[in-house]
């Protein structure tokens, strides 16, 4: 296990409080899927981000906003920390047409070019070399943005990683490549699928930096991207993280979870990051009772709304079921960029 970072002051109170609202906002937003989920109002695949939202705070506070980010199917938490709204997201969970990409993608296939999301992936690894793709184009245009390339470990077995690697490595190209090791694939554990448990090691083989994270704790997770953003900016290519983490629920909807045990569990819901951040705000004069009273509650309309808006939302109607499906005209090139001359 990752070790976690020393219990002491060192960001602003503002961060702190960002970190609990990023977080109290996926786990609220989550819950609310899942609920409307056993209501069948939400139907198809879904898999929530419960456990792992320290991963996305520390990630917020530590890039910029036009770095890009992609990632796998669970992927809600991730998107709404990137600037994708409550709203269109749980519309997009509904099918609705004031979804993110107007009911079209579903859970796993959010997007927005405006806030350089490129998506949820429904391939297992098929991020992976897009994300060195979009890094590459920025790298092209000569800007300093490092695209954020998340997978799971499930992908890690992907041959597609090893490629991209290389590629990555040798033209130096700004990605930090992200595992979200949950300890599981879909319901297989790291230890029955891979000789190689610490999985930041695949980056041995390339000369890839590699950092193992406490992806528990949004402190640790913002110090190890801070360091790979960096080294990516200046020029010298890509960093593998593996985030230690844990999802407290099944692979999906559809998954029980009966594979792990009831202390293994509850050994991660004892470290939960959003109760261990809320705790140490109090517990060191970070911020009030009542300022924290005053985020829960803010959290709280937010997702009711979010949750009205989608039930008031239309369906898409069935005569743009071929919109979107091919470019209209030009050169299908989404991020808008011009040749070098």
């Amino acid at each position: 296990m990752a070790k976690r970072a020393k219990n002491k002051i060192t960001f602003s109170k503002e961060t702190y409080l960002d970190w609990y609202e990023v977080m109290l906002r996926i786990r609220r937003f989550e819950e609310r899927a899942l609920m409307a989920y056993s209501q069948r109002d939400i139907r198809g695949f879904c898999h929530v981000y419960i456990g792992q939202e320290a991963v996305a705070a520390g990630l917020k506070s530590s890039c910029r906003q036009s770095d890009p980010w992609i990632t796998a199917y669970r992927q809600h938490g991730l998107a709404i920390t990137k600037g994708i709204d409550t709203r269109s997201a749980m519309a997009e969970l509904y099918g609705k047409e004031t979804g993110n990409v107007g009911g079209k993608g579903g859970s796993m296939h959010f997007f927005s070019k405006e806030h350089r999301y490129f998506g949820g992936d429904g391939i297992v690894g098929g991020q992976i070399p897009t994300g060195a793709g979009i890094a590459l184009a920025d790298q092209y245009r000569g800007n300093d943005n490092v695209t954020i390339c998340f997978f799971g470990d499930g992908a890690a077995r992907q041959g597609a990683l090893y490629e991209t690697f290389n590629m990555a490595m040798t033209w130096k190209l700004p990605v930090v490549f992200v595992v979200e090791n949950n300890g599981y694939a879909m319901g297989t554990s790291v230890e029955r699928t891979s000789n190689v448990k610490d999985l930041h090691k695949i980056g041995l083989a390339f000369d890839m930096p590699n950092e193992a994270v406490d992806g528990m704790d949004p402190e640790a997770v913002h110090h190890a991207f801070d360091k790979a953003l960096a080294h990516a900016r200046a020029g010298n290519g890509p960093t593998f993280l593996e985030m230690k983490t844990y999802r407290y629920k099944g692979h999906s909807v559809s998954d029980p979870a009966k594979y792990r045990t009831k202390e293994e569990v509850k050994s991660y819901r004892d470290r939960d990051p959003i109760k261990i951040i809320e705790a140490k705000v109090l517990e060191e004069g970070i911020a009030t009772e009542e300022e924290i009273k005053i985020i829960q509650d803010k959290i709280k309309a937010e997702i009711l709304d979010a949750v009205k808006f989608a039930e008031d939302s239309a369906f898409p109607d069935a005569a743009g079921l071929y919109e979107h499906v091919y470019v209209e005209e030009g050169y299908p090139f989404i991020m808008d960029y011009e040749p070098q001359k």
